[in-house]
């Protein structure tokens, strides 16, 4: 490889992670604002979230065979360009269809995206993959945090045009393809090309499982956190800002716990960790929002984007080739995203048909007690499977 493509090799891996994330958290700020002007429901408005993470699961098997036929790198260049057709089109986003279409095409993206990315990590940074998953857990940490914080002022120096707000993250997805452009593909090599998931495997079931649950956390209070905090009586100004806090605080957590689990061969412990914190402040939220909410807003960021960023790097510690870590990937981003995207169908359905949201996120607490549980079964294996 040229010495300016191996200079390339890491802002690449940054630029592409940044995209994964915020045509879905961009959604968060202005979600009551979209419902009500085109005159939706909570459950289907939740469709712009929901979609994509169901996409993410069930396209996700997709990727190891795309990485066979256009080569791993191509194949993600292809993904990029993808989220940023997709982006554009909220353009027009003013209509109901074209903006849940639109989170669909998005969803497509970044569901064949994520596996190659972390085969991606095991072929050019496989002695460097406590890091680099460092590096590459923060970035979609990053990009998801900017989402957030920064569409809603986009949306009010754009005059009120949320459709222009939501459209304006095709800029990174551009970017990004611009850059992975110069980024050489290499083809797999002869007798590793087996594209299939690892369906048999226990230890894969327990790791899609854990991925799920943490994922349903994080979608559900993607979509509903701020309602649940202005429902319990915070000005909507003020339920941003710990919607905010949320997702600014996880960014030392998503690089620092993927270094520590490399540095200390403790993930399981970590992960236990992360999700008893988790559990905990979901509790609160729940039932005693008005205790110290930026307090437990900030503690629950640490805790799931460390559980996020944790779960990321297991297929990269689990199996041996590029191709097998894509494997093992698709089937966790597969099974996971398919049970988490009902999270924020269910918890708007349920704030819908229960008129609070106490007890859809009586749910998810409760979720969080089992994503412990299944932790607490992942110590380090030490027979990697192919």
């Amino acid at each position: 490889m040229k010495t300016l493509s191996r200079w390339l090799l890491v802002p690449a891996l940054v630029l592409a992670a940044v995209n994964l994330r915020p045509g879905i958290t961009s959604f968060a700020p202005l979600i009551e604002r979209i419902a009500t002007d085109l005159q939706l429901s909570r459950g289907l408005i939740s469709l712009t979230t929901a979609l994509p993470v169901l996409l993410m699961g069930l396209l996700a098997p997709l990727a190891p065979r795309l990485a066979v036929r256009l080569g791993l790198e191509r194949a993600i260049t292809c993904c990029l360009a993808l989220i940023g057709l997709a982006l554009s089109l909220r353009l027009f986003g003013l209509e109901a269809w074209v903006l849940i279409g639109s989170a669909g095409l998005l969803g497509a993206g970044v569901a064949v995206a994520g596996p190659l990315l972390s085969g991606f990590i095991k072929r050019h940074f496989s002695q460097r993959m406590g890091p680099m998953g460092a590096w590459y857990s923060l970035s979609m940490t990053i990009g998801g945090t900017a989402g957030v914080v920064l569409t809603a002022p986009l949306n009010d120096w754009l005059g009120g045009r949320w459709h222009w707000a939501l459209a304006f993250w095709m800029v990174p997805a551009v970017l990004a393809v611009a850059v992975w452009t110069r980024v050489p593909s290499q083809p797999e090599a002869a007798g590793q090309q087996r594209a299939g998931l690892p369906w048999r495997e226990p230890r894969a079931w327990l790791i899609s499982l854990f991925f799920a649950l943490q994922a349903g956390l994080f979608y559900g209070l993607a979509t509903w956190l701020v309602a649940r905090y202005h429902e319990a009586g915070f000005s909507l100004l003020q339920s941003n800002a710990f919607f905010s806090g949320f997702m600014l605080v996880g960014l030392p957590s998503a690089f620092l716990m993927p270094w520590l689990a490399q540095r200390f061969d403790n993930r399981h412990h970590l992960m236990v960790g992360c999700g008893a914190v988790a559990t905990v402040c979901m509790a609160c939220i729940t039932w005693w929002p008005e205790w110290a909410p930026v307090v437990v807003c900030m503690l629950l960021g640490i805790a799931l984007n460390g559980t996020f960023s944790l779960s990321m790097i297991l297929p990269m510690y689990e199996a041996r080739t590029p191709l097998a870590v894509s494997r093992l990937t698709a089937m966790m981003l597969c099974t996971g995203y398919c049970l988490a995207c009902l999270s924020p169908v269910l918890t708007g359905l349920g704030r819908d048909l229960g008129g609070d949201y106490r007890w859809p996120f009586t749910v998810l607490t409760l979720g969080g007690v089992v994503m412990v549980l299944l932790a607490s079964r992942l110590a380090p294996h030490r027979d990697p499977q192919r």
